[in-house]
């Protein structure tokens, strides 16, 4: 392990993206997520790469989606109101299978709402904010470490499944500074490589054994046409019902197929529980204290924390409804994870929100009064 350093949520992001490999960030700087931008700014020429800050969000994307199919490792970084403007291209990359990682730090909205407050308000945005039908992956960290591991992560599966992975942080780690000891390597994916020459007949877009495309870098030498529209195995359009159908099932399956293997999640005192706290990201933080607040206290509810929040941890809620007999989510927000733990829940599970929106962070006292009222039979 390297030394110990003090460092921010926002430069571990930074420092975990240049060690899995990423060399071009294009970014226009939005509050809560500017550090990162600094951060990489400072660090990548170092390290061969290449910084541009861009005139706008949807510049900044599509300098990045460039940059990808040119052969480099990309990210960039913002918050809520950057994020809705970069949703277009984020389609566009899911469709046309441009590896590339977004962080998007969040904060109190909607519109600019409360920019140095946080939030955990952009989960639904994540999944469902871009047009059309299609998959993501996107992680929440709780700590710095985390935050560094999470961003190797999205990186390496950005570029093994080619598809836009998005790291949704919040304010609370974003500038939230911890002890931190790197590691020394990590595990790096490559850039996907054509297995066939032209001569061989290559098709850029022709799905390999596990579903994804070994798409060529531009200035490798081969012909590639790369497009939003539907298209064939050769990258061209393609009205055909057959063709539609197949495309938009298997950017479904390629990452559908990795099942539990992508889908993180952490459990706590859950050996006995028989309530339960779902929660993410920095609420996490709270919700273990306050988890950990309520054992001293004679009650036996545990916590089930969400790293992967989509795809979402379908087996794991059905598994915690199973085993206990109510789930309260904590989530900075009014509740959006809340309708998911529900819809994947047992019914004869209670499950009850704890939402705030008010600017501050969650406090102990917040959760642990919603575990009580759940306890009592109350709504939360």
């Amino acid at each position: 392990m390297s030394k110990a350093r003090l460092m921010q949520g926002n430069e571990a992001c930074a420092e975990g993206a240049i060690a899995a490999g990423v060399n071009f960030f294009a970014g226009y700087p939005i509050t809560p997520s500017t550090e990162i931008a600094e951060t990489m700014a400072r660090l990548l020429p170092k390290h061969g790469g290449k910084f541009v800050q861009m005139e706008d969000e949807i510049a900044s994307m599509g300098a990045i989606l460039g940059a990808s199919l040119a052969g480099s490792k990309v990210m960039d970084a913002t918050s809520g109101p950057g994020f809705s403007l970069k949703q277009e291209l984020i389609g566009y990359a899911a469709c046309a299978e441009i590896p590339c990682v977004l962080v998007d730090v969040q904060r109190v909205g909607p519109s600019t709402g409360q920019p140095t407050s946080p939030s955990q308000g952009d989960v639904m945005q994540a999944r469902w904010g871009t047009h059309g039908d299609h998959p993501i992956i996107a992680l929440a960290p709780w700590s710095v470490r985390e935050t560094y591991d999470a961003t190797v992560m999205a990186v390496n599966y950005a570029e093994r499944f080619r598809t836009p992975v998005i790291l949704l942080m919040d304010e609370v780690i974003g500038h939230l500074r911890e002890k931190v000891e790197l590691p020394e390597h990590v595990e790096v994916y490559p850039r996907r490589k054509p297995k066939k020459s032209r001569a061989e007949g290559y098709e850029p877009f022709a799905p390999d054994e596990d579903l994804v495309p070994n798409v060529a870098d531009f200035g490798q030498g081969y012909r590639i046409h790369v497009t939003g529209l539907i298209h064939d195995d050769t990258g061209f359009p393609s009205g055909s019902p057959e063709v539609t159908e197949a495309s938009i099932r298997r950017l479904h399956e390629k990452i559908a197929r990795a099942g539990e293997e992508i889908i993180h999640t952490e459990s706590y005192f859950m050996d006995d529980a028989e309530y339960a706290v779902v929660s993410f990201g920095g609420s996490a933080r709270t919700a273990y204290e306050a988890v950990r607040m309520e054992r001293e206290q004679g009650r036996k509810v545990g916590m089930l924390r969400l790293m992967t929040i989509w795809p979402f941890a379908d087996k794991a809620i059905e598994a915690l409804s199973a085993k206990v007999k109510g789930i309260l989510v904590a989530e900075l927000n009014h509740g959006q994870i809340v309708h998911e733990v529900r819809r994947a829940a047992h019914s004869d599970c209670k499950v009850a929100l704890c939402g705030k929106y008010d600017m501050k962070s969650f406090e102990p006292a917040d959760i642990t009064s919603a575990i009580e009222n759940m306890i009592a039979g109350g709504n939360a």
